[in-house]
């Protein structure tokens, strides 16, 4: 009879199960933090790129992820 090695699971992203990649949650964090925008300015900004964000969606991403790129 075979023994199943136990396997250690791999860390779970931070950015798991959100509908838009990473690199957008980051880049529009990022402009909010530096840049002083306001979540709607950060809205506009994405929406000429293409990109449909909810200024709350805005608002709950810099609270979420604030912490991870001060610990950066």
């Amino acid at each position: 009879m075979r023994r199943r090695s136990a396997r250690v699971p791999a860390p779970r992203s931070r950015f798991a199960g959100f509908r838009f990649p990473p690199e957008v949650i980051l880049v529009a964090v990022r402009w909010y933090l530096r840049y002083g925008l306001s979540y709607r300015d950060v809205e506009e900004l994405l929406a000429e790129r293409g990109i449909t964000v909810e200024h709350v969606t805005l608002y709950r991403w810099v609270q979420r992820f604030t912490p991870l790129l001060i610990d950066a």
